[in-house]
């Protein structure tokens, strides 16, 4: 037997050794503490047992370390795997190892646990060696040593045992021997940390959608740290009337609290301070360096913006690593990433310094400040100082303790805002604008000319982050002010009002959007003339409120009006002009008049082209534009093609995730939809809502659109349960954002619905169409063509619940409806008259459906043309009317015609061919039965 070595050598009488050769573990031995939830970490767990379960004689990989950030989960973790594999091992042993002492006290606990008998007598040193002797005679356990503070103290253990597996818990990442296999552990994943917070906080276990969205949100501000998380969920557990949402907004005041049950000891606060008084005791300078760290943006902190003139590098270095030791940063030779919600617990205890300001902020602000003073931002270069240090400089401003003084980055706010605004990133500016009118109404007042520009950037930066409510009360702050100091028709008093419309329109209140804009249309008139250029401005943007209104007569006549003095007075080409031109086109679109609208999209692209160039943003938002027009036109190939030219055009411009090269994905996304790819438009769509969430955050109307178009997507590729889960959340969050009845809104929720009637869940389908069409008709009036949407789709829902009578009549009226609205055949007049049919066609009366699939065949063919998607269905239900009939070769001629047209539009494979080829061939077999 090997010679026993835990510090002094304990000679132990040959009775008591021999008791440790032949006293046997007692079956299933442990001293596990109770099992803590462990979610997300299947992969890892998977990991532990391969690296220990692999063959004895690699000894190098029967110890595996697991280390990480305090409250990243370690314990819970190797608690987890000692859990689940407690039946493979003889004995396991739970050692607190944060001191010598305390390991020694642990395997001295083991001996009192096999052999109590001499253990009870015995003294903690000869209890210890006793153990491990023991330890060294049998094999198959499992020690875990937690809380490990230096590899050196396990050096005495890990050497002479070998019979069975180590696994180590650390916040250290480094000075581990190589025999240590070490598992770095990080934070969780974001949907598994929501699903942490509702598993301790919702009884039910099941939370609602906005209990679900306020998870993610708190789980976003915790940084996913699963102690945090684990911390947050007890605590609402306990107090069930704290709201999710209402825990969230007093972070991180919360985070020291812990309900009952949960050690105190091991909350994330008390944690870290702990690790901080170890690292102060090391080096001093290392946490100071920390303290600059947490006013900074949490990842990619340049090493290079942290060193200080005259100092020597290599003490900055030196406590760089040791923070990297301690798993408090994550370090590569070039940069230095912090954990966020370190970084927020550390900015919430910093104290004031000599000069007033929080620890580590001044050195922040000297470090930002230092790198970009005296260097001129630019638009054209996509990557330049500013832009890399941008996020820190945006994290300086975001975390200005309220009322600090002397702030020396706070004159490179306003640059950096407006770079951004200049980069289509306005919604990023909001913490710079914020400083900037902070300081501005400190030094020059509230009222003053520079303040209230100050207000209208910040209103005009929220409205650009979708957060319409704050915009619109900046604005209307923002408006009044300037009317009392400025006078009711100055030119700063105009913008304020017309940004005030915008921002209504925006926020689906047409009518106040719409009057506003005629009051700043007459002002403009009255005091600029009638085709100054803000004064044609005005006229477009109303033309616009009226398009958005669908008003689109109105819309029209002052699109033509402002085009023509855009012509005189700008030029034909001018900018404006190339605007007010190109949405002209999109109200073309809109009323159905897709010829005129694709003609006038080509002019104004090749204008945009020769004036502007072919990588200009309006050369760009041409090209997508036609693009649009070919896909609601069913050329989705010629669409395809487009979107993907404008798409590379885009982020080769303006990089990945501009908001427009975003809004392009998504419209290729579409496009791919309809041209029969619902692999790649799920794909396309996924890669957008994860860019939008990135850049623009969860809950941005842009990002929103997104979502709901995944879930769009969803349901078209015939994953109707993805669809009701991600619509059921855009609902939710639509609701919480734009209001119960706002248009987009009454979207989502009308999409809902289908995908309801998809999942063969009709009940809620009818009742929730029905809630849709009476919220529009309150909303919209009775006869907007989202209403008349919504009547049809209620009316197809009462036909498949089997009430025909209902939904025929209901149709009847929406066809009537339309023919009064939009015209006899418009493409949507032409759908509700197709619905009509095929109602009547499957209830067997033919005589009157065939009528009026001849009708909506004629008319399409004749308004949408011979190709197009509604054409080729409505001559498909034609031809499966006259089938039906009891005509097959009348039957057999349409079904031909129409594969013919799917092939060469559709391509050989898209559904509708394939349904198209199945038809044909079944009416060929009845012919040729009946002939036969």
């Amino acid at each position: 037997m090997r010679d026993v070595h835990t510090g002094d050598v304990i000679n132990l009488p040959t009775e008591v050794l021999t008791a440790a050769r032949d006293v046997p573990a007692p079956p299933g031995l442990s001293n596990l503490p109770p099992y803590l939830m462990c979610v997300g970490r299947d992969d890892h767990l998977t990991r532990l047992r391969t690296t220990l379960a692999t063959t004895r004689e690699a000894a190098a990989t029967q110890a595996s370390a697991v280390h990480g950030l305090g409250g990243i989960g370690k314990t819970t973790l190797v608690l987890a795997y000692a859990h689940r594999h407690r039946h493979e091992y003889d004995l396991i042993w739970w050692i607190n190892a944060d001191t010598p002492g305390n390991i020694a006290k642990s395997l001295a606990d083991l001996a009192l646990n096999l052999f109590p008998a001499w253990a009870g007598k015995a003294n903690q040193d000869e209890r210890t060696a006793w153990a491990t002797s023991w330890l060294q005679w049998h094999p198959n356990w499992l020690l875990v040593f937690d809380n490990v503070e230096n590899p050196a103290d396990l050096a005495p253990y890990l050497g002479a045992l070998d019979g069975g597996h180590h696994l180590i818990t650390s916040r250290r990442a480094t000075g581990w021997p190589r025999t240590i296999h070490t598992h770095p552990l990080d934070t969780l994943d974001p949907h598994e940390a929501a699903e942490l917070i509702c598993t301790y906080a919702i009884p039910s276990g099941t939370p609602t959608p906005q209990e679900l969205l306020d998870a993610r949100a708190l789980a976003a501000d915790l940084g996913h740290l699963p102690l945090a998380l684990e911390q947050a969920g007890a605590y609402l557990a306990q107090n069930p009337t704290i709201t999710i949402d209402s825990y969230r907004r007093h972070l991180p005041a919360k985070l020291d609290k812990a309900a009952d049950g949960i050690d105190a000891e091991r909350t994330i606060a008390r944690i870290w301070s702990q690790t901080l008084h170890a690292l102060t005791e090391r080096n001093p300078h290392a946490v100071q360096v920390l303290y600059t760290l947490a006013w900074l943006a949490p990842d990619d902190i340049p090493v290079g913006l942290l060193e200080v003139a005259g100092a020597d590098p290599d003490d900055l270095h030196e406590a760089l690593g040791l923070l990297a030791a301690y798993s408090m940063a994550t370090v590569t030779r070039h940069t230095t990433s912090v954990h966020r919600f370190l970084q927020a617990i550390l900015r919430s205890a910093a104290k004031p310094g000599p000069d007033g300001s929080p620890s580590g902020r001044r050195a922040a602000e000297e470090a930002v400040a230092q790198a970009l003073r005296g260097l001129v931002p630019s638009t054209i270069n996509l990557v330049t100082p500013w832009d890399t240090l941008m996020p820190h400089l945006i994290a300086l401003a975001a975390t200005r303790p309220p009322g600090h003084q002397d702030d020396r980055a706070a004159d490179l706010y306003d640059t950096a805002a407006r770079l951004l605004y200049a980069q289509g990133h306005d919604a990023r500016s909001i913490p710079l604008r914020e400083a900037t009118l902070a300081q501005r109404e400190q030094l020059l007042g509230d009222t003053h000319p520079d303040t209230l520009t100050s207000r209208g950037n910040l209103a005009n930066a929220y409205h650009a982050a979708g957060d319409l409510a704050h915009a619109i009360t900046l604005h209307e702050a923002t408006l009044a002010q300037r009317e009392q100091s400025l006078g009711d028709t100055h030119p700063d008093t105009l913008i304020s009002r017309n940004n005030l419309a915008h921002a209504y329109q925006h926020a689906g209140d047409l009518e106040r959007a719409i009057t506003l804009y005629k009051t700043t249309l007459a002002q403009r008139e009255q005091v600029l003339g009638d085709t100054h250029p803000d004064t044609l401005t005005s006229r477009n943007n109303l033309a616009n409120a009226y398009h958005t209104a669908r008003d689109l007569a109105r819309a029209v006549t002052l699109y033509k009006t402002t085009i023509v003095q855009s012509e005189q007075h700008l030029g034909d080409t001018h900018p404006d002009t190339l605007i007010s031109r190109n949405n002209l086109a999109d109200a073309y679109q809109d009323a159905g008049n897709l010829d005129d609208a694709i003609t006038l999209y080509k002019t104004t692209l090749i204008q945009r082209e020769q004036v502007l160039g072919d990588t200009h943003p309006n050369t760009l938002a041409s090209r997508t534009s036609l693009a649009h027009a070919y896909r609601t036109a069913g050329d989705p190939a010629r669409a395809v093609s487009l979107y993907e030219t404008a798409l590379a055009q885009y982020e080769q411009t303006l990089g990945h995730t501009h908001p427009d090269t975003l809004a392009t994905r998504n419209n290729l996304a579409h496009a791919c939809q309809d041209a029969g790819d619902p692999a790649r438009a799920v794909s396309l769509h996924e890669t957008a809502l994860a860019q939008y969430e990135q850049t623009l955050g969860h809950t941005h109307l842009h990002t929103l659109a997104s979502r709901h178009n995944l879930a769009h997507a969803y349901r078209t590729a015939g994953d109707p349960a993805r669809a009701v889960s991600l619509f059921e959340t855009v609902v939710a969050q639509r609701e919480q954002v734009l209001g119960d009845t706002h248009p987009d809104t009454l979207t989502s929720r009308n999409n809902l619905a289908h995908a309801y009637q998809d999942a063969e869940n009709l009940d809620r389908a009818v009742s929730l169409f029905e809630t849709v069409v009476a919220q529009r008709e309150q909303v919209l009036g009775d006869t907007h063509p989202d209403t008349l949407t919504s009547r049809n789709n209620l009316a197809y829902a009462y036909f498949e619940t089997g009430d025909p009578a209902r939904a025929i009549a209901l149709f009847e009226t929406v066809v009537a409806q339309s023919e009064q609205v939009l015209g006899d055949t418009h493409p949507d007049t032409l759908t509700s008259r197709n619905n009509l049919a095929y109602a009547h066609r499957e209830l067997g009366n033919l005589d009157r459906a065939i009528p009026l699939f001849e009708t909506v065949v004629a008319q399409s063919e004749q308004v949408l043309g011979d190709t197009r998607p509604n054409t080729l269905t409505a001559r498909h239900n034609l031809a499966l009317a006259y089938f039906e009939a009891g005509d097959p070769a009348r039957a057999i001629r349409f079904f031909e015609a129409t594969l013919v047209r799917c092939e060469q539009v559709l391509g050989d494979t898209h559904p509708e061919t394939l349904t198209s080829r199945d038809n044909l061939a079944t009416a060929r077999e009845v012919a040729s039965g009946t002939t036969g």
